[in-house]
């Protein structure tokens, strides 16, 4: 039997046992936790001893909604333009340049983290840079690209298909031809056919790996695992059968919006989860898109965008009959529904299905989870705790950061734009609060910075200067967030027997930081480092 002494100050997420200084783990398990006396007599001479002096030890950090695949492919396949962190078309054309000089044998391009603004680009920006490959730049929201034209070929993006989509999600110019610009739909059936191998996948998903150990987290949630390349469950599953997957990953995956039979849909995911499911890789759920994204027109409001009135969004799953279908039909097969609701109109819709649902199965233990949740009504913060819903929120995007902010007042107007990203309102309402980060669609990728923005609803000025704070009425507690990012999310996963707390008998995965995130000074949280991540008592990053 294996054994290991665990010291340091633990803090365990267990209301019963807060604190303790030291844990004694046996073959990956929690087998005591309490005083360092008491621990070493359990463990005997030859238990091996991880002594973190006084640094904290958390349970390992969660992460309830991510892309892996994504992730991999913009660590080592994509030019990163997250690096701006406002629009710089010269700079994007200076990293892009660089990637392709670095990648020569590449036969496509592909860039991430554009911000879009008001300065209008269409393909031509990127035939100046790459005019005989293939070259997409893709938006940081991940919900809107721009192609050059050799890519709009690739795709077979002409005028007869812009049509099929209209011009809100291909933009076409005067004589009816795509600009290079598509958003939402099209794209969700582009871009899974990007030439991907599964050993590619596997690279991309081994380099995320790494990157989720060495940022704290040792499991996450994929929200929509296979919605980049379809084989990337089949990829995670070969790297399990491998030996070479610790990172525990719980995955949604993909329905299409509105589609022609949803029980067929939760059949297929629940074949998938029979096949390729085991303890490192374990299909949850199902994942579908209710609407876009607010800076891209596309968020579904429950109002008319002020700039374009009449229209408030795009609705990309409107049918509440297929909703409720898609709903029902997951949770008879065990599996929760996983939803992209950016607008306050997407997250009413939704909640509406939900009620219907659990009207027919009777289970008010759904655990479906609605993630972004920009715009919300007080009735519908009500809603999410009446149902027993999760609200997976993003503390990394309450900042009122000067652009964006611009965006939301012409967009839905101040009252609105300042009540953006309510937290502490759905912890009122008794519901499951989990944190996300959305990487990386969202550049931030940070347990320290989700607690300080949490509490502090703005950037460290070592981030942004100025004044950044928006809504400090959503703010909360520290100990709030980290139960957002431990045992709530392990709720969420139906694994909270498992992980998301240090108490006997439970998975000994832990994460060292040379911080203390309940007291510390709160400007001391946004320096804090990450000094080690455990998965079943064994580092698998160490700083």
């Amino acid at each position: 039997m294996k054994q290991t002494i665990i010291l340091g100050n633990i803090i365990t997420v267990d209301e019963k046992r807060p604190f303790a200084k030291a844990a004694l783990v046996k073959d990956g398990i929690f087998a005591y936790i309490g005083d360092a006396e008491t621990v070493k007599e359990l463990g005997g001479s030859d238990a091996r001893v991880l002594d973190y002096g006084e640094n904290y030890i958390y349970p390992g950090f969660l992460e309830s909604h991510c892309h892996g695949h994504f992730a991999g492919e913009l660590i080592v396949g994509r030019a990163d333009l997250s690096q701006c962190i406002e629009t710089d078309y010269a700079k994007y054309r200076e990293i892009i340049k660089e990637f392709i000089e670095k990648n020569p044998e590449r036969s496509f391009y592909l860039a991430s983290g554009w911000i879009e603004n008001d300065e209008h680009v269409d393909k031509t920006y990127l035939d100046e840079i790459c005019s005989d490959k293939p070259l997409i730049m893709q938006t940081g929201s991940g919900h809107s690209c721009l192609f050059n034209t050799k890519a709009l070929e690739w795709a077979g993006v002409d005028k007869e298909y812009a049509k099929k989509y209209g011009p809100d999600m291909i933009y076409v110019d005067e004589n009816g031809e795509p600009t290079g610009y598509l958003c939402e739909d099209p794209l969700f059936v582009i871009l899974p056919t990007l030439p991907t191998t599964i050993d590619d996948a596997k690279k991309y998903l081994l380099a995320w790996q790494e990157f989720a150990f060495s940022h704290g987290y040792t499991a996450v949630a994929d929200a929509g695992a296979e919605v980049l390349y379809p084989k990337s469950p089949e990829a995670y599953y070969e790297l399990e059968q491998e030996g070479k997957l610790k990172l525990r990953t719980y995955a949604y995956l993909m329905a299409p919006s509105d589609p022609d039979d949803p029980t067929a849909e939760v059949a297929r995911i629940a074949e998938k989860r029979a096949r390729l499911s085991n303890e490192y890789f374990h299909v949850v759920g199902v994942k579908t898109f209710l609407d876009g994204v607010t800076e891209a027109h596309t968020g579904w409001q429950n109002q008319d965008y002020l700039d374009q009135p009449g229209y408030h969004g795009i609705e990309r799953f409107s049918s509440h009959d297929k909703m409720v279908e898609l709903i029902t039909a997951a949770d008879k097969e065990g599996l929760s529904v996983h939803v992209h609701s950016e607008g306050g109109g997407a997250t009413h819709f939704m909640l509406g299905c939900i009620e219907d649902a659990e009207k027919i199965t009777g289970d008010m233990d759904q655990r479906n989870v609605l993630a972004h949740l920009h715009f919300v009504t007080d009735e519908d913060i009500r809603r999410m705790g009446e149902t027993k819903s999760i609200p997976a929120v993003p503390p990394l995007w309450t900042a009122k950061e000067p652009a964006v902010y611009a965006q939301e007042l012409a967009y839905v107007g101040k009252e609105l734009a300042d009540q953006a990203y309510p937290i502490k309102s759905f912890y009122d309402a008794g519901a499951n609060v989990v944190f996300h980060s959305d990487y990386p669609v969202s550049p931030f990728f940070d347990i320290k910075l989700s607690i300080y923005m949490a509490e502090k609803r703005g950037f460290p000025q070592s981030i942004m200067s100025g004044d950044t704070q928006r809504n400090l009425n959503e703010a909360i507690t520290r100990e709030q967030s980290l139960r957002a990012m431990t045992i709530n999310v392990a709720y969420q996963w139906r694994q909270e027997n498992r992980m998301g707390s240090i108490e006997f008998g439970k998975l000994a995965n832990m994460t060292v930081v040379d911080c203390d995130f309940l007291h510390d000074d709160i400007e001391k949280v946004a320096q804090a480092k990450i000094i080690a991540t455990i998965v079943e008592g064994e580092e698998v990053y160490k700083a």
